[in-house]
């Protein structure tokens, strides 16, 4: 087999292969694209050396955790471009939409049974990790889940970082040992596989192909048990969405981003986190991207791990803070999701922080709301109400006022705990970008994971960093902002 970092691999169980099977499968369950994808390669890898076809299963349940017409619309698009992505290649590609809760409850047991291996993806959050381990202990096949999340494998990082900087200066220590180590661009470019006719009709029968749905025009989410009250946005899924809004990014944004990513009318930010979200698009790609574009190459580092968050990649200043977020504080949080099963509990959060918003629990609140006017948006705050509202409207927050909105949050709930549950339900249920590690790591920030104690001490918060929807209004314009999209604005 061509090598492979074996440091972005994980055995699931310890039973054979099965050479004499029908075909390799990968069930593409979070890098959900044909490129750039070190699982993809792996499958790609295993079939050219048992000379066996390959199966991409790419499944959508209905009764995962806040299932709704948005998040389904989104992932329905990436397949629609998978599919098309896989059609001139020999991999048969399997579409699965489940129909109605349990309906797809065998599928991939029923396939494994006719595999010679199964690759899965290693996605550090929510119930996919339980999912896999639970999968693979009981087939009576091989089964390995890959690492495809970041530049640095999850597995190279032995412990839990407690702030960027610690986290940055480890990055500049060893990233420079990964740059020669990146996927294929197309891991199915030049390779010669048999073909698999066609999925078998005995699996077809009970768990019929999704393509008839991703045909559809409109209508599909009234086809499928979700949430329909959460409402498709205007920004599409897929992996030519992705690619096309890095390609803006990168030619009309990025020089601005150091001096406008803060001012929410200037749409300087990438946009790219609800498609690094899916897997519709990689790391790496963006970061080859990103350095073809600046002539970069590993020669331009500096050679001083200090942990400085700029001057190390020898890159402008834009890419340099641009980077800071796409590796840093991104892979900061998946650093923490694979290494504590708690990173969503308050009991994760650092021991100053417990200390002191249990201290402050009984403070009295001026304002208290419940989850419903939060979700409501109708709280006192026209900036915060704004916040909320694209949210509601559009399945993103502006990244600066995403802060804002939590440390309001937390001010305004009976106690810190309800303020932590309020905020992963809302940002869970309405972002197309949340449930993430990175989406993780901005709910905790508020509560002060990888922050630090603030003086003076404030009621409610005791030393936790405190922001101003006044002090934000001081700083940007935000008028047209909240005109947009504060209730009843003109947006």
């Amino acid at each position: 087999m061509n090598a492979f970092p074996g440091e972005r691999v994980v055995e699931l169980n310890r039973a054979p292969l099965q050479p004499e099977a029908d075909f390799v499968l990968y069930w593409m369950i979070a890098f959900r694209r044909a490129r750039w994808n070190f699982s993809l390669q792996r499958a790609v890898d295993w079939a050219c050396e048992l000379s066996k076809p390959l199966m991409v299963l790419e499944a959508l349940s209905c009764d995962y955790p806040w299932a709704s017409d948005r998040l389904d619309t989104f992932v329905l698009e990436g397949m629609k471009d998978n599919r098309a992505d896989f059609e001139s290649t020999p991999v048969c590609y399997f579409p699965y939409v489940e129909s109605a809760k349990g309906r797809g409850r065998g599928l991939v047991r029923e396939l494994a049974a006719r595999s010679c291996v199964v690759v899965t993806d290693d996605f550090p959050c929510l119930f996919l990790p339980r999912m896999i381990r639970s999968v693979g202990q009981d087939l009576p096949v091989r089964m390995e889940a890959i690492d495809s999340n970041g530049l640095l494998p999850i597995a190279m990082a032995e412990s839990v970082f407690k702030t960027a900087r610690s986290f940055r200066r480890y990055l500049q220590l060893r990233l420079p040992d990964c740059f020669d180590r990146f996927p294929k661009e197309n891991p199915l470019s030049g390779v010669s596989l048999p073909g698999l006719p066609e999925i078998p009709e005995k699996i077809t029968r009970k768990w019929p192909t999704a393509d008839g749905l991703l045909d559809a025009s409109s209508g599909v989410s009234a086809r499928l048990p979700v949430d329909g009250r959460v409402e498709r946005v205007g920004t599409a899924g897929g992996c030519r969405a992705a690619r096309n809004k890095l390609a803006e990014f990168l030619s009309s944004r990025l020089d601005r981003y150091s001096l406008e990513r803060n001012e929410p009318d200037r749409d300087a930010t990438s946009n790219l986190s609800a498609f690094l979200h899916f897997g519709h698009i990689s790391v790496h790609e963006i970061f080859s991207g990103l350095a073809g574009l600046e002539g970069w190459s590993p020669e331009n580092l500096r050679a001083a791990a200090s942990g400085k968050s700029a001057g190390w990649w020898g890159m402008s200043a834009g890419a340099e803070d641009f980077l800071d977020q796409l590796l840093t504080w991104r892979e900061l949080g998946f650093n923490m999701c694979s290494k504590r099963v708690d990173y969503d509990r308050f009991d994760s959060l650092p021991d100053w922080a417990i200390r002191t918003l249990s201290a402050h629990e009984n403070d009295p609140r001026q304002y208290v709301y419940s989850l419903e006017k939060f979700e409501g948006a109708k709280t006192h705050d026209p900036l915060w109400n704004a916040a909320q509202g694209q949210l509601l409207r559009e399945g993103r927050i502006h990244n600066y006022l995403r802060m804002l909105w939590g440390k309001k949050i937390l001010e305004w709930s009976p106690s810190a705990r309800e303020a932590l549950s309020t905020m992963i339900e809302l940002n869970n249920k309405y972002a197309l970008d949340g449930r993430d590690p990175n989406s993780y790591t901005g709910i905790f920030w508020v509560l002060g994971r990888y922050d630090r104690p603030f003086g003076p001490r404030r009621p409610i918060l005791g030393t936790v960093r405190y922001m101003s929807s006044q002090c934000a209004m001081r700083k940007l314009k935000l008028a047209g902002y909240i005109r947009r999209f504060a209730p009843g604005g003109s947006g």
